[in-house]
């Protein structure tokens, strides 16, 4: 029987709770984790959890699904951000629109999607530095596509990759002229404390 975005979901939850208590090692978590969402079948997710205890199963809490990027009621929610010969941040839980505009001018800027929520499923930022520069940091599990270029300055498209399914869509696109812009994918606030004490974990450390 094939399996669904929440099935997956459900045992990349299990697997990181069982690494939170030590039964599993970063690397370990990172294997079955791409075996997961390469999963197709019931039969292919079976043996990722075979060796876990059934109480760590069972008690597994609700699996993360695109509920993880739906909007929140009352969270900020900006269509640009303008630095000019300032600065802009937009960060935290936020809900991100269909458009965003991002405009520094001899001056800076930084978008943080990793607590982001999505009202729509494919976002566009235009981000433009005009001797200036704007950093957008994506979370992991999203799908990012950049399409911007640059004009005697930098317009990093090293962070274009596909997310998990089901995940929202950011498409970068716009122009640095004598500046930049800076596209990175980075773990979660979560998921960086979870590798971090799995690292502190391992023998030889």
């Amino acid at each position: 029987m094939r399996a669904g975005d929440s099935d997956r979901d459900r045992v990349a939850q299990v697997l990181r709770d069982a690494a939170g208590e030590g039964r599993l090692t970063l690397e370990e978590l990172d294997e079955r984790l791409d075996a997961v969402y390469a999963a197709k079948t019931y039969a292919e997710l079976e043996p990722l959890t075979r060796d876990l205890p059934a109480a760590v199963t069972s008690a597994a809490p609700a699996p993360h699904t695109g509920a993880d990027w739906r909007p929140v009621d009352g969270a900020p929610s900006w269509s640009t951000g303008i630095g000019v010969m300032s600065g802009f941040t937009r960060t935290g839980v936020w809900n991100v629109p269909r458009a965003f505009t991002a405009f520094a001018f001899w001056g800076g800027g930084k978008i943080d999607l990793r607590e982001a929520r999505f009202t729509e499923g494919e976002v566009t930022i235009r981000a433009f530095a005009l001797m200036g520069g704007v950093e957008v940091i994506a979370p992991e599990d999203i799908t990012v596509h950049v399409k911007g270029i640059g004009i005697m300055g930098g317009f990093d498209h090293g962070a274009s990759a596909a997310g998990v399914p089901g995940s929202p869509t950011v498409v970068v696109k716009g122009f640095a002229f004598w500046g930049g812009v800076d596209v990175k994918r980075r773990a979660r606030r979560r998921e960086k404390k979870l590798r971090k004490e799995l690292k502190n974990r391992e023998p030889g450390d």
